[in-house]
C-alpha cells in the first residue's frame, strides 16, 4: 500500500479545506449536468394557446385602416 494520493499526499486529502473544495466542485459539476440535459429536451411554451397567425388584438400596421 501507498500513504499517497493520486497528486496529493494523503494527509491533504483528509482536511476540512479539501472536503469543502470536493464539495464545491461536485455542486458545480452537477449544476453543469442539469444545464446540459435541460439544452437537450424540447421547449416547454407556459401560457395561453393563441391562434397560428392571429396573435396581435390589433394591427401593427403602418397602414392601420387596410385590411388583411
Amino acid at each position: 500500500m501507498f500513504n499517497t494520493g493520486l497528486l496529493f499526499p494523503e494527509d491533504i486529502l483528509h482536511t476540512d479545506w479539501f472536503g469543502a473544495f470536493a464539495t464545491l466542485v461536485a455542486i458545480n459539476t452537477l449544476i453543469y449536468v442539469v444545464l446540459g440535459v435541460s439544452k437537450l429536451l424540447p421547449v416547454i411554451h407556459l401560457g395561453r394557446r393563441r391562434g397560428g397567425r392571429n396573435r396581435r388584438g390589433e394591427t401593427r400596421s403602418i397602414y392601420p385602416d387596410a385590411e388583411g
